[in-house]
């Protein structure tokens, strides 16, 4: 997720057995790489630079994370099936961090 050995990410995966929740990347390995080579094209990067919290309970885990989206501060909660070591199902949640001006309570987003 943090792009340190992006070579790495096949192997993550069943090939294109697994399925995707989000409705703008198609399921499997091969609809993942589609999804992330046309943002590329259009130059948007998705940066993942904290790692929050990781919950796993089961076959399930749960990242809270944070970085960018196109230059924009954003949160990323990941959750993920696993079956036999690799990754059977992807749901996740992306939202832009309100500036911190703008911000009811000084809780912060994490």
């Amino acid at each position: 997720m943090q792009g340190k050995a992006p070579e790495k990410t096949p192997s993550y995966f069943d090939g294109d057995t697994y399925i995707q929740h989000n409705t703008g990347i198609a399921d499997g390995l091969s609809g993942l790489g589609a999804a992330l080579g046309a943002l590329t094209e259009q130059g948007i990067q998705m940066i993942y630079d904290t790692v929050h919290q990781v919950l796993a309970q089961g076959n399930y885990v749960l990242a809270v994370s944070e970085g960018a989206f196109g230059g924009a501060p954003t949160s990323y909660y990941d959750l993920w099936r696993v079956e036999n070591g690799k990754v059977a199902e992807h749901w996740d949640v992306m939202e832009t961090i309100a500036d911190k001006e703008t911000w009811q309570n000084q809780n912060g987003k994490f």
